[in-house]
């Protein structure tokens, strides 16, 4: 079966950085647009980055733009998210996902938690001021 396992989530002072990974198994990972997405304690889940199965398109959340990048390696079925300049507010339960692309020619960056096909079980990121 389909397995998307995090890796990498920690304590971590204000202003510093961490990298987090996805390893996916049971699927063919060049197939799959990945994103990761938060969730903080008392809110919902929200969308933090995504990127196109072939590593060629990325899109961002507003909050995250500039301080987080995603890439992927197919040969090794890994998603990361490099995550510089952490903020208290960044302190939450990263996720990783995998989207079945609509279309393996057209990029199109979905955000939704509810279009994601596959979930990972997440890793806490904590970050003190």
């Amino acid at each position: 079966q389909v397995q998307l396992v995090e890796s990498g989530g920690g304590l971590v002072q204000a202003g510093g950085s961490l990298r987090l990974s996805c390893a996916a198994s049971g699927l063919t990972f060049s197939n799959y647009n990945m994103a990761w997405f938060r969730q903080a304690p008392g809110k919902e889940r929200e969308f933090v980055a995504t990127i196109r199965w072939n590593g060629g398109n990325t899109d961002y959340a507003d909050s995250v733009k500039g301080r987080f990048t995603i890439s992927r390696d197919n040969p090794k079925n890994t998603v990361y998210l490099e995550m510089n300049s952490l903020k208290p507010e960044d302190t939450a339960v990263y996720y990783c996902a995998a989207k079945t692309p609509t279309s393996r020619y057209k990029w199109f960056p979905f955000k939704s938690s509810d279009d994601m096909d596959y979930w990972g079980k997440g890793t806490l990121v904590t970050v003190s001021s």
